[in-house]
């Protein structure tokens, strides 16, 4: 198992706080947010990881960690910067965000999973959204579910009171089938596709959620892994105060 952590992202909304500092490098109680998945990568038996770097890569000088920079950060958005590095795509790969932080047995429920591509999800994710103005429901990476808990739909601001939805993580887990599949439909998709690709303006500016939405629609089975715990998104610095209550040690 290895995994890829895409840091390609500058953390604009961070302010001041990851100026000229990528935004996986932000402080969170004395170890930076990459530092801290990294423990955890590794304390589940995670050791091959990859960080996908954009702007100030040199300021990653973590050891023992494998590094590869998205020349074009600038064109890309997170699903380009992610198949900046697709020849790292192979055998049993665990995808993540830069911004999140997650206690262990998050990562022990993932890696249990055998699914081929499996997306994280949090059932009871709203409780994260109280007084969080800076970054708001409405802007949740949602998944809509079907009563069988079928994968339906994935973007932002999901509102469907009939039907379950959860929040996305930013963590997907592909088997080395799973692997195989999503190289192989991104493959096909630079050769032909042209113009708005879902929720985005164009391929190179799509989502990890986009590259997800159309295996749905490609009938690719994509399942759901569930999760509960600890866990939090970094985008604001609201969100960072709540990061620092959280993860103390």
């Amino acid at each position: 198992m290895k995994a890829i952590i895409i840091a390609a992202g500058s953390g604009k909304r961070l302010g001041k706080i990851s100026e000229n500092l990528p935004k996986s490098l932000t402080d969170v109680n004395n170890k930076s947010i990459l530092e801290r998945q990294v423990e955890s990568l590794r304390r589940n038996g995670v050791l091959d990881i990859i960080v996908i770097t954009g702007p100030n890569p040199e300021k990653f000088t973590f050891s023992h960690l494998r590094y590869t920079l998205d020349e074009d950060y600038e064109q890309h958005d997170i699903l380009g910067s992610l198949m900046a590095a697709k020849n790292y795509i192979s055998g049993n790969v665990l995808i993540l965000y830069s911004d999140i932080l997650f206690e262990d047995k998050i990562i022990n429920t993932i890696l249990a999973s055998t699914h081929d591509i499996g997306v994280v999800i949090d059932l009871d994710w709203k409780k994260a959204y109280e007084n969080r103005t800076m970054h708001p429901e409405s802007e949740a990476e949602n998944v809509l579910l079907s009563e069988n808990c079928n994968i339906l739909e994935i973007r932002k601001g999901i509102q469907n009171m009939k039907q379950i939805v959860g929040e996305f993580l930013g963590i997907v887990k592909l088997s080395s089938k799973g692997s195989e599949i999503w190289n192989k439909k991104y493959e096909e998709l630079e050769k032909t596709h042209v113009g708005k690709f879902h929720h985005a303006p164009s391929l190179k500016k799509a989502y990890i959620t986009d590259m997800i939405q159309e295996l749905i629609d490609s009938k690719i089975r994509v399942e759901p892994i569930f999760i509960s715990g600890k866990w939090c998104e970094i985008d604001t610095p609201q969100d960072l105060e709540r990061a620092k209550s959280l993860f103390t040690d």
